[in-house]
């Protein structure tokens, strides 16, 4: 990341701006959040999690003059046939929260046994070095897992309370926040962006 001081974080999300920020924390350049700026939220048109996140990296390089990183993820459950997806974060609708998209996913599942919740968050992430850069760098990564009865921690945001974690016998929000850097497909997905950054 050669000639790079400051990258902008093109999130909204508090929960991803904390769990980035930890994780680019030993890149050597300053992170600083979108809203440091003013920056108007994207609107997310995309079909997939990496045309989302690169409209969100480009509008963050717009308004900033900065190189930016987004990210887009989100939950699929096998289940729902990969719901809710894309539309993770407005899954119960336009003004949902974290409360009411887990209570949405949990009525949707309420007839299905364990053993029919498999999930997976997925996660893609884009470095864009300016935001008319025609060569992102994008990495995409995975974490499987299954989608409880009822939440279970504190921690996180998100679905975390209802992702259940089978390496780690608990659900995302209880894990540590270290480990959940660790072993999260956010995490898995900032190291392959900063290893593909630290060759570019």
């Amino acid at each position: 990341m050669q000639g790079i001081e400051r990258i902008v974080l093109a999130t909204g999300n508090p929960g991803k701006v904390r769990e980035l920020d930890a994780l680019l924390a030993g890149c050597g350049v300053r992170v600083l959040a979108q809203a440091d700026f003013d920056v108007p939220e994207a609107d997310e048109t995309g079909l997939s999690f990496v045309e989302n996140a690169l409209i969100k990296a480009r509008n963050a390089a717009l308004h900033t003059g900065l190189p930016a990183i987004a990210d887009d993820s989100g939950l699929e459950v096998d289940v729902l046939g990969g719901a809710p997806g894309i539309h993770s974060a407005r899954y119960a609708g336009p003004t949902a929260d974290d409360a009411t998209n887990n209570h949405k996913l949990l009525a949707a599942l309420h007839d299905h046994p364990a053993a029919a919740r498999a999930a997976r968050f997925r996660c893609a992430m884009v470095f864009l070095r300016h935001a008319s850069d025609a060569s992102p760098l994008i990495a995409q990564a995975a974490w499987e897992g299954h989608i409880l009865t009822a939440p279970a921690g504190a921690g996180g945001f998100g679905y975390d309370p209802l992702f259940f974690v089978p390496t780690a016998g608990c659900s995302a929000a209880e894990l540590d926040p270290v480990e959940k850097n660790r072993i999260s497909h956010r995490g898995q997905a900032v190291r392959a962006l900063l290893s593909a950054l630290t060759g570019a």
